[in-house]
């Protein structure tokens, strides 16, 4: 049940993001083992020797975590938008449709959400 989110995935993700370090300490150490990049919102408590991109902010409150949160997603969602605006020709395989198709719905969700706020 826990390792849902990922159980469907067709490979590593570019980077991960955390919230929490201490509390996703496992999720650290197994992208640290799969060299797969983090970045992660550290707190006084935090290792940053643990995280690769490091963002300074308070990882307890609700209000922090949204605000960061949303910062990263606007990033992402701009930078797949310049990446698909200057995409060559699409190359016509089942992991590309797959992930076009996941690019298209983060998309969509995303523009609608703007005032919304970000579930952590």
């Amino acid at each position: 049940k826990n390792l849902d989110g990922i159980r469907h995935m067709t490979k590593l993700p570019s980077a991960i993001w955390v919230v929490d370090t201490k509390k996703e300490h496992l999720a650290v150490a197994e992208a640290k083992k799969l060299g797969i990049p983090v970045i992660a919102i550290l707190d006084t408590n935090c290792d940053p020797d643990e995280v690769d991109f490091k963002i300074p902010g308070n990882d307890d409150a609700i209000r922090s975590i949204e605000l960061l949160t949303r910062v990263i997603t606007d990033a992402i969602v701009e930078g797949m938008k310049a990446r698909t605006a200057a995409a060559p020709a699409p190359v016509a395989t089942a992991e590309a449709a797959a992930a076009e198709a996941l690019e298209t719905e983060i998309l969509q969700a995303s523009a609608p959400a703007t005032d919304a706020p970000v579930e952590a």
